[in-house]
């Protein structure tokens, strides 16, 4: 189905409020690192789409009532993305908004990676990577036994799937026929650390994240596979239509996405992984996406 044609069945105002959900979460981001002088950027902004999707339509929530029992479970594997979950979250109604600018700060409910016993509404604490996988994994066995009806999603990065963890929970999870577990691959295509180009500092990819090896991977544990454009929302909300309608195998998105989307000057570069802006870079950023800059924002730097 192409984009057009999912656009249509979704409709154009509804795709208007989860890209206006995108870029009011890549905002969050941008303001909330800044304010902090401290987290990551790279990865929250290459994930800001999907995360608007999942959490502004296909996952079954209540913010409100954080702990229903019968809610979808999401797990943040990649943790250092933090900050962009808890935009998603924010934004979604889970915590006011203006509690952002505690992210990172001593006894904050936001801390640099998820902590479950601190914030209501995270399923799962994480930050060592590869580890997501096996608790979604759990979730969605223990979904299984006690009869509930809920889905699981993991968002992972491509770099974590090096992680040979990843690999032993995807074993199981095709073994017990899980079809109800979706793992979203954040395919940015770099990583912090990584193989040097042959010229100049730039990273290149590992070779685990070659064009489609993620693809050969998941199928060979036996999931099913789609992939999308992990910025073109039509492309989005239709493939995790798609995603829930079980065949009796876990899913595997692997959403193609452009690390630090949405702001030009960090797109497909790896310093942005983490760094701090400068005042001009934070005013070309929050220009980039449509957000004036308030005098206090000016003030305080």
């Amino acid at each position: 189905m192409s984009g057009s044609v999912a656009a249509d069945l979704v409709g154009a105002a509804e795709l208007a409020r989860l890209e206006e959900a995108a870029r009011r979460i890549r905002v969050e981001i941008v303001r909330t690192v800044d304010h902090a002088k401290g987290g990551h950027l790279g990865g929250p902004l290459s994930a800001a789409d999907v995360l608007a999707a999942l959490y502004f339509r296909t996952l079954r929530i209540r913010p409100e009532e954080p702990d229903w029992p019968e809610r979808d479970r999401f797990i943040l594997s990649k943790g250092h993305s933090s900050i962009g979950l808890y935009a998603a979250m924010a934004l979604r109604g889970y915590f006011p908004v203006d509690e952002l600018a505690t992210f990172d700060a001593v006894h904050s409910r936001l801390q640099g990676h998820p902590d479950m016993n601190l914030l209501p509404g995270l399923d799962m604490s994480t930050g060592s990577l590869g580890m997501g996988i096996s608790a979604g994994v759990g979730m969605a066995l223990g979904a299984r036994l006690t009869g509930r009806q809920s889905r699981t999603f993991v968002m992972l990065g491509d770099g974590e799937c090096q992680e040979g963890e990843v690999w032993e929970a995807a074993f199981v999870a095709a073994r017990y026929r899980l079809d109800r577990l979706i793992a979203v691959v954040d395919h940015n295509g770099l990583q912090q650390f990584g193989w040097l180009a042959e010229a100049g500092p730039e990273r290149i990819p590992l070779p685990p994240e070659a064009p489609g090896e993620l693809v050969a991977k998941w199928s060979a544990f036996g999931w099913r596979v789609l992939e999308m454009d992990g910025h073109d929302m039509a492309d989005i909300v239709r493939t995790l239509d798609v995603a829930l309608q079980g065949d009796g195998r876990p899913v595997a998105v692997i959403a193609h996405t452009v690390k630090g989307h949405g702001v030009s000057f960090m797109e497909d570069k790896f310093y942005w992984h983490t760094r701090i802006l400068s005042p001009e870079e934070y005013a070309a950023a929050m220009a980039e996406l449509g957000e004036p800059v308030t005098p206090a924002e000016g003030g305080a730097r």
